[in-house]
């Protein structure tokens, strides 16, 4: 079982590097790789798991609650791949429904949550619609509601402020591609919480400043949309730098995974740091669940190889298959998707 491990893992590292000198995404023109890097039946996985084709939830104490942030995380991940198009549509339309929408976003009065408006927006855009106009709500309008004089991104709630890292950087990818941009003033307060070692925290304005991988991945993303390369270029040599042998990234408990690695891998490609998506490509491409698992695991992406867990593996695969395809939250387009889910292709 190790040495056919290991073996996965070499040829699925030589399928990366092929990838990533060719510039293909997401496919792998050399013989045996197609069957390593498969994005598409990874989405493919994904959108069956959607609880009635629209919506994930959550489940706490055996009561079901939804879920909008894995939902538009599935969004995401349909784009990148460019397939379950229909998927995609049904789920934003199941967020965007007033209830549900609310329920994420707050009521937009006494409150509403920065990171959750922003993350809507940018989906509502990368689906070719109009944020300034969500049933109603302008979602733009609303964001920039909640940018305090700093420039950071606030919540405006009654059970505090949760904004964090992530708040800032979808708040940016959403306004940059708006007519007016995003506000210089919010780019440079996130470009300013970055630690000295060249990372970005989670959470910004701790006593100690402690780098995140999936914080890091994201910021650079943004900063590089707002035109602050020289920031963005910082956190991206944090992350070669923290980047693993086998081409993994740790989250902040120390545990490899396909999420931060998924993240990682798509700030890398997004930042041209060709060699090092290669191997967090092969990384997760490695944990992908193969013709040998379970006929309804296929094509799933495990979240540590650490034997499959259905709990994790929906958020395991969306962030995964960012990184296996390496399209920045910048350039995701679901435009030309095509509609289907695929299967995993097996003898």
């Amino acid at each position: 079982m190790v040495v056919r491990r290991s073996r996965h893992r070499l040829l699925a590292l030589l399928c990366g590097v092929l990838a990533a000198l060719t510039l293909t995404t997401p496919a792998v023109a050399a013989p045996g790789c197609a069957a390593l890097t498969r994005p598409e039946a990874a989405a493919g996985w994904l959108a069956r798991q959607l609880v009635d084709g629209e919506r994930f939830e959550a489940v706490f104490d055996g009561v079901a609650y939804p879920d909008q942030g894995l939902t538009l995380d599935a969004v995401f991940a349909f784009a990148a791949a460019g397939v379950a198009d229909d998927h995609g549509a049904g789920a934003l339309a199941w967020v965007t429904r007033p209830d549900i929408r609310d329920g994420y976003l707050g009521d937009g009065v006494s409150e509403a949550y920065a990171g959750a408006t922003a993350k809507l927006a940018l989906a509502v855009q990368v689906r070719g619609g109009d944020p300034a106009d969500v049933g109603g709500v302008d979602l733009i309008a609303r964001l920039r509601s909640l940018q305090t004089p700093a420039g950071r991104f606030s919540d405006r709630s009654a059970y505090g402020d949760y904004s964090n890292a992530f708040s800032q950087s979808f708040a940016l990818l959403a306004l940059d591609r708006t007519a007016a941009g995003a506000p210089p003033a919010a780019a440079a307060w996130l470009a300013g919480t970055r630690c000295p070692d060249g990372g970005y925290p989670l959470l910004p304005a701790q006593p100690v400043c402690t780098s995140d991988v999936d914080a890091t991945a994201l910021v650079t993303q943004a900063l590089r949309a707002a035109d602050r390369p020289a920031d963005a270029a910082a956190g991206l040599r944090w992350l070669v730098s923290v980047q693993r042998a086998d081409g993994g990234f740790a989250n902040a408990a120390g545990t490899p995974n396909a999420n931060s690695t998924g993240l990682a891998a798509q700030a890398l490609r997004d930042g041209h740091r060709l060699p090092a998506w290669a191997r967090s490509r092969a990384f997760l491409a490695g944990l992908q669940v193969g013709c040998a698992g379970a006929p309804a695991d296929r094509g799933a992406v495990d979240f540590d190889g650490g034997g499959f867990d259905p709990a994790t593996a929906p958020r395991a695969t969306a962030q995964a298959v960012l990184g296996l395809t390496g399209i920045g939250y910048a350039r995701l387009s679901a435009a030309g998707a095509d509609p289907g889910a695929p299967a995993l292709a097996c003898p």
